[in-house]
C-alpha cells in the first residue's frame, strides 16, 4: 500500500488513477493555512489534518473511493454581527468518485440519481485538496453564530448589540396594507 504523509506545504497531494489501479494509497497530512482556497469570507486558522486512504472500486470503470477523517479550525463571520466566528470541524469522510465521462454518458435521471451519491473528476486522477476542501464546506453550519446568545447588529443604526446598547426603536410597520387589514377584519365579522 502506497503512502503519502507529512506536512502538505505549498504542494498538492495529486491521486492517481494509474497508482490507484496498483494499490490503494494511505494518506496522512497536515496542510497549513492559506494552502486550500476557501471562499473570501470563510478562513483557515488550524493545520488541517488528514488521514485515509484512496482506493479502486472498480478499475475499467475509474471509480474511486476515499475515506478518512479531517479536523480543522475554520473562521466565518457570525451571521447576527458579522464579528468572526470559530468553526471547529472534526468529520469523518467516505466518498465515491467517477469518471466525468460517465455522467455525461448516462441519461439525465441516471445522473441526477447518481450525483446525490457520487462526485465526479476530468482528467486521470484527482487532487486530494479538493476533496478534503469539499468535506471542510459541506461540514460547515448553515447558521454561524459567534455565540449562541449573540444579539446582532441593530437594523436602524447598525451597532454591533453584543459591544453596546442603542436607542434605536423598531419601525413602524408599512401602512400601505392597512386598508386590506381593515376589509380582512370586516369580512371576517
Amino acid at each position: 500500500m502506497t503512502s503519502v504523509g507529512g506536512p502538505a506545504e505549498g504542494f498538492r497531494v495529486f491521486i492517481s488513477l494509474k497508482e490507484l489501479e496498483l494499490k490503494p494509497i494511505r494518506f496522512s497530512l497536515d496542510i497549513a493555512p492559506g494552502e486550500i482556497p476557501f471562499d473570501r469570507q470563510i478562513t483557515q486558522t488550524s493545520p488541517l489534518h488528514a488521514e485515509g486512504k484512496a482506493e479502486m472500486l472498480h478499475a475499467s470503470l475509474g471509480e474511486m473511493r476515499i475515506q478518512g477523517r479531517l479536523t480543522v479550525k475554520m473562521e466565518a463571520p457570525c451571521d447576527r454581527c458579522l464579528e468572526p466566528a470559530a468553526v471547529a470541524v472534526d468529520r469523518e469522510f467516505d466518498l465515491t468518485y467517477a469518471p466525468a465521462a460517465q455522467a455525461q454518458a448516462g441519461g439525465e435521471k441516471e445522473v441526477e440519481e447518481a450525483a446525490v451519491e457520487v462526485g465526479f473528476y476530468e482528467g486521470s486522477g484527482l487532487e486530494l485538496n479538493d476533496v478534503l476542501r469539499e468535506v471542510v464546506l459541506l461540514d460547515l453550519p448553515m447558521q454561524t453564530v459567534c455565540r449562541e446568545d449573540c444579539k446582532g447588529i441593530c437594523p436602524s443604526c447598525g451597532g454591533n448589540r453584543n459591544q453596546q446598547t442603542c436607542d434605536c426603536h423598531a419601525k413602524p410597520a408599512d401602512d400601505r396594507w392597512s386598508q386590506l387589514k381593515k376589509f380582512r377584519a370586516e369580512l371576517s365579522t
